[in-house]
């Protein structure tokens, strides 16, 4: 693992969460169970934990006394991902009659792409997947694809300067492949979007 305080721009929501929470070693926790070779954990697997360390740590701070499947079941409830609408009001009413800042707390809930920007881009962990290997697969077709494309082009406009069709000066063909996403508004490159795995949408905290 390399980290490094001289990285550019603001720390990871995951970073500040761990400082401000007190949980050291959550980090290393993140990591080794992320890129474990055999029992790996998905990054959803590894957000929905790192948030129930967070409650676990704000109910402790507010001195709210609970147990692993209380903490398991308020998360679910506070995240949406379980119970009704009104099991999921007296559960926030509960907490904050006990002095828990609930709107704050979930507006810290990570996402998995904040979990692994903060392995990758801060951490510098990484693992090879399947699904690293079929975007490979793919890239390597589409950059066949784009070259083949410039290759045809410039050979269709020789010929069209030599036969005196077509006048143009010294130039260079380009094909560039992008791909828009309609849900984050923006454009990218698709060799990088391939190695990436994730558009923006994905990053979003």
């Amino acid at each position: 693992m390399t980290t490094s305080s001289e990285r550019p721009g603001p720390d990871p929501k995951v970073l500040r969460l761990i400082r401000k929470y007190g949980l050291e070693g959550v980090g290393d926790e993140l990591e080794a169970q992320w890129t474990h070779p055999e029992n790996r954990t998905s990054l959803r697997e590894l957000a929905d934990s790192f948030n129930e360390r967070l409650l676990r740590a704000a109910l402790a701070d507010a001195d709210v006394e609970t147990l692993t499947d209380d903490v398991s079941r308020l998360y679910a409830l506070l995240s949406g991902t379980d119970g009704s609408r009104g099991e999921q009001t007296v559960a926030t009413r509960r907490l904050e009659r006990a002095g828990v800042d609930v709107e704050t707390l979930t507006d810290e809930f990570v996402s998995y792409g904040a979990i692994r920007s903060y392995l990758t881009g801060y951490r510098d962990a990484s693992l090879r997947t399947p699904d690293d290997d079929a975007r490979e697969t793919v890239r390597g077709t589409i950059e066949g694809l784009r070259q083949r494309t410039v290759a045809v082009t410039e050979s269709k406009l020789a010929r069209l300067q030599d036969s005196d069709h077509l006048r143009v000066g010294t130039h260079r063909v380009l094909a560039d492949v992008r791909v828009f996403c309609e849900e984050c508004g923006r454009q990218y490159d698709v060799a990088t979007l391939l190695e990436s795995g994730a558009c923006d949408c994905d990053n979003r905290q």
